[in-house]
């Protein structure tokens, strides 16, 4: 039986990301996966599955949430749908495959890779990154290498790759707009194939907290979708209000902590 102080920190590591995501564009792994990993530390989950649970749980989350915020970008036009369509099939291998390759990776590897992505996301916030338009989008082979890249890397992490689409798309002169737009439409494939990927490769694991689905915790997947599906619209409409960038620049300071406790953890 899980406890109600659990249940209630499921909800607000929910809360956090649906209004992140609303707020600043930014969700997925980035934010969901390290407070997971602080829940299920204070829950004794084992430690060598911990952070494959998190990762799965926040691909998961991510099948649900993408949804909303593909709808929301489509009604707008935003979303490219040739470009979903081209790189979706490199996307669907990418991610699948790079969670088999998880299941079998040293646990300090991944924790590792992740601390760095944190870092790096941290950098391209507080800096306000944005690769220059300098080429056109590649062809069919270019475009299922980017999908299959795009996709390993999200399903090392689990986030819905708009970390990694949005600059690829930007850097091949897709209007930042549509490419954020299009970014969201593609998070939902990564997520269902990184969802189905841990769930296959947490089947085999013996010890795994009750209630979990392969490496999907149910009990925190309800937690998230519920808290982000309803608090992420309010972030939205608090962005058109608010100074983001300076937010971004506060949120990537608070990533910066995040990632250092992390890494001191880690050694």
């Amino acid at each position: 039986m899980i406890s109600w102080e659990f249940i209630l920190l499921y909800l607000a590591a929910g809360s956090v990301a649906g209004l992140l995501a609303g707020l600043l564009g930014v969700g997925g792994g980035v934010v969901i996966v390290p407070m997971l990993m602080f829940i299920f530390t204070a829950q004794h989950f084992p430690v060598d599955h911990m952070i494959h649970i998190a990762i799965g749980t926040s691909l998961a989350s991510i099948m649900f949430t993408s949804l909303s915020s593909l709808r929301a970008h489509h009604s707008h036009g935003a979303v490219n749908w040739i470009i979903v369509k081209r790189i979706t099939p490199g996307i669907l291998i990418g991610t699948l495959a790079g969670t088999f390759l998880v299941a079998r990776l040293p646990v300090s590897l991944l924790k590792g890779f992740f601390i760095f992505f944190v870092f790096y996301v941290a950098t391209q916030m507080l800096l306000n990154i944005r690769p220059k338009p300098a080429r056109q989008l590649p062809g069919a082979k270019g475009m299922f290498a980017a999908g299959s890249l795009i996709g390993m890397v999200s399903s090392f992490v689990g986030i819905g790759g708009g970390a990694l689409s949005v600059p690829f798309m930007t850097w091949s002169n897709v209007k930042m707009h549509e490419a954020i737009g299009t970014s969201a439409a593609i998070g939902f494939p990564i997520a269902v194939a990184g969802t189905i990927g841990y769930l296959i490769n947490g089947l085999e694991i013996n010890n795994l907290p009750d209630w979990s689905l392969g490496f999907i915790h149910l009990p925190s997947l309800a937690g998230l979708v519920l808290a982000s599906v309803i608090i992420a619209p309010l972030g939205a409409k608090a962005a058109h209000k608010l100074p983001v960038i300076i937010l971004k620049r506060i949120f990537a300071v608070f990533l910066y902590i995040i990632g250092t406790k992390l890494l001191l953890s880690s050694l």
